[in-house]
């Protein structure tokens, strides 16, 4: 049974890297990269960390054994992640600053327990785990990443904007 919840234990956050490693297009396939979508950041320990202190990630588990992930990204980290930059400039360009949102860092559900509803199931624990704190998520999605294009749609994100950095095209996206 799939039990959805925030990420308190050390094992909860090594295994989320875990899961982040086997993901990311270093790790993967063009054909894995193309039908099944990729990771773009890869995070440290440490960060991880402390952006679970801030506000706990969201995971999905079995039997204790993280299959799925939200994570949780407070604005004060805007200048942790080189690549992520450009996108709280973004941010600042289309959304109010008196708007209570949270960034979703990354998600990432394994590849054995894709298309059971789980991606649905995370963004729905977490939005009830949000509330009344933050009342909207935001996050961007790489356009060449349609697999995740499709499911944050699906899901209810609409597109803020489109914008271009490092050379890539970023869909900046809000549901809320």
């Amino acid at each position: 049974m799939v039990v959805y919840k925030q990420a308190s234990t050390e094992s909860d956050l090594r295994q989320i890297l875990a899961l982040q490693q086997r993901n990311l297009p270093k790790n993967l396939s063009q054909e894995e990269i193309k039908q099944e979508g990729f990771l773009t950041v890869e995070h440290d320990f440490e960060l991880l960390k402390k952006m679970n202190d801030k506000c706990a990630h969201t995971i999905a588990t079995i039997d204790d054994k993280v299959i799925a992930y939200l994570l949780s990204m407070h604005p004060k980290f805007a200048e942790e992640i080189a690549v992520l930059k450009p996108m709280f400039a973004e941010i600042t360009k289309v959304v109010s600053k008196s708007e209570r949102y949270i960034i979703m860092g990354q998600v990432c559900v394994a590849k054995s327990h894709r298309g059971q509803g789980i991606f649905r199931g995370l963004y729905t624990h977490m939005q009830q785990f949000l509330q009344p704190t933050y009342t909207k998520i935001i996050t961007e999605v790489d356009v060449k990443n349609s697999r995740s294009m499709q499911a944050h749609k699906a899901m209810g994100f609409v597109e803020l904007k489109r914008y271009e950095a490092d050379g890539k095209e970023w869909s900046l996206i809000i549901l809320g």
